[in-house]
């Protein structure tokens, strides 16, 4: 069995909150290996990692058991990228970074690139700048014994923001090229899963709220989709694409089946959320070796949830890594030094031993230059009796002032006042330590009674209409004319609105101070 799981883990320096503290230590190499252990696949693809080449440490791209491959993006730092983790059973036999074939090194790569006529040289330097897919090439065994090419594409395709225009004719083009790569490497032989975050909810069915939506059958989005999957697991009269959504080829009817959710409204606590994640695999792959296709919405740490799937094929690891891999990179290969390599473990025994050796040598060096310094004539000594003086000589009692003369004796303070029992002194100090107190707190008081009468504090949050509870105060951040004004509105979780467990609409803007 090939098992295949994507994530969208939303930065993967940070990824799994719920996961990091179950190991005793942060360690980056025992997060990401607690990641695998936990996903338990073949094949795991990551999006959104939101890491660049200059900030990608070794404990985080290797890992023991597993080769990795990273798309970075050139663009931003902290934005987008891709990751592909294969274990060592399943080791590709080629690796590429992005869709057009410009990245390509010409050495290991997966080819088959299509008519791209269509795209100019910038459009497609533009497209694969985000760092948003990578390719694996697998070799696999099914149970008749044949061997077949299965390629993985591991995308994360851009969000469409309404207020930008010009990023949803960005989404179109990456998917428009998505299609060509995939189509051409079917018609090449080859089996083909597309499987990461598309960023559209296909279906009425993958949406939350697609009733309340505005032409939602007509977004250009879920055109593109229409086109690219079967109908099969559908009711509809147009026959589709060459691929399959796996989901919902084994759920076609299952409600509520979301990936993605509001991390800002808590959504999660409802499943109010939508289904962005796929699986899509050509129709003879999905048809002759699926066997199941799945979510793990009880993994948490993301605002996305894992997918998955699992084929009923053996995978052939090749005999070496594609020269993308993680571990043939300068910084990770040795060919290229760190400081750190020039940092010495004083734990380590070896490094103690000659460290004292080095210490005794200097020791013995400063000792030889004291002597050769000793045996040198000063000039203070071969000229005059003014020699340097010592930092003591400051301190001794000057001949002009009279001394105190050594015989005469001063009456102790002690022996002129009375006596005082232990007992006695003990009370004293419990009354004075007692007194101190309560003058301190008696300050402390008139202190804070006068600011509460000048402040008179903060005002209490205002309740909600609908279930009568202290609101959330919230700070608005889209760019406009209220950017930066502060309002209230329910403090629970967004829902479905016939759910009454579910935030209200109450809304209220606060008062300038």
């Amino acid at each position: 069995m090939l098992r295949v799981v994507s994530w969208n883990v939303n930065g993967i320096r940070s990824p799994l909150q719920g996961m990091v503290y179950e190991e005793p230590s942060n360690c980056a190499a025992m997060v990401v290996g607690r990641i695998l252990d936990k996903l338990d696949a073949d094949i795991i693809c990551f999006q959104e990692t939101k890491v660049t080449r200059d900030v990608l440490t070794e404990p985080l791209a290797i890992t023991e058991g597993y080769n990795s491959y990273f798309s970075f993006s050139r663009s931003r730092s902290g934005y987008s990228g891709v990751a592909t983790f294969c274990k060592d059973s399943a080791t590709p036999m080629a690796a590429e970074e992005g869709l057009s074939g410009l990245l390509a090194t010409q050495k290991g790569d997966v080819g088959c690139y299509g008519n791209m006529d269509e795209f100019t040289q910038e459009e497609l330097r533009a497209l694969d700048s985000e760092g948003r897919a990578l390719l694996t090439q697998h070799k696999i065994c099914t149970w008749e014994g044949k061997e077949k090419t299965l390629t993985l594409i591991n995308v994360y395709c851009p969000h469409a923001d309404p207020g930008k225009p010009e990023r949803l004719t960005f989404k179109m083009r990456f998917y428009r090229l998505l299609q060509i790569r995939a189509e051409a490497l079917l018609a090449a032989g080859s089996h083909v899963i597309i499987l990461g975050d598309l960023n559209t909810a296909h279906h009425p069915i993958d949406h939350w709220d697609a009733v309340s939506l505005e032409c939602f059958e007509e977004d250009p989005g879920r055109k593109w989709m229409d086109g690219l999957l079967s109908s099969l697991g559908y009711q509809t009269g147009s026959p589709g694409g060459p691929f399959i959504d796996s989901y919902r080829y084994f759920q076609p009817k299952q409600e509520g089946a979301f990936t993605c959710w509001s991390a800002v409204s808590g959504a999660r606590h409802l499943n109010y959320g939508s289904r962005l994640d796929y699986v899509l695999g050509d129709q003879t792959l999905v048809i002759d070796t699926f066997q199941d296709s799945f979510l793990l919405p009880e993994v948490m740490g993301s605002d996305h949830c894992p997918v998955g799937a699992v084929l009923s094929v053996s995978s052939v690891p090749a005999k070496e890594c594609p020269p993308l891999c993680t571990r043939f990179l300068p910084e990770f290969a040795g060919t290229q030094l760190k400081i750190l390599r020039f940092l010495v473990n004083l734990k380590d025994p070896v490094f103690k031993q000659s460290a004292l050796k080095l210490n005794k040598t200097q020791v013995q060096m400063y000792q030889n230059k004291v002597r050769v310094r000793s045996t040198r004539p000063r000039p203070s000594q071969a000229g005059s009796n003014r020699g340097q003086k010592h930092l003591t000589s400051y301190f001794q009692p000057s001949s002009s002032h009279p001394q105190a003369s050594p015989n005469l004796e001063l009456p102790i303070v002690g022996a002129l006042m009375t006596p005082k029992t232990p007992e006695k002194e003990v009370m004293a100090k419990m009354v004075e330590g007692q007194a101190s107190a309560s003058e301190v707190k008696d300050e402390k008081e008139i202190r804070t009674s006068f600011w509460k009468s000048v402040l008179g504090g903060p005002l209490p949050m205002p309740l909600c209409g609908g279930h009568r509870e202290p609101c959330v105060k919230r700070t608005v951040k889209k760019p406009g004319p209220n950017l930066g004004r502060h309002f209230y509105m329910c403090a629970r979780p967004q829902g479905p609105p016939t759910d009454p467990s579910s935030r209200c609409n109450f809304f209220l803007w606060s008062r300038p101070s």
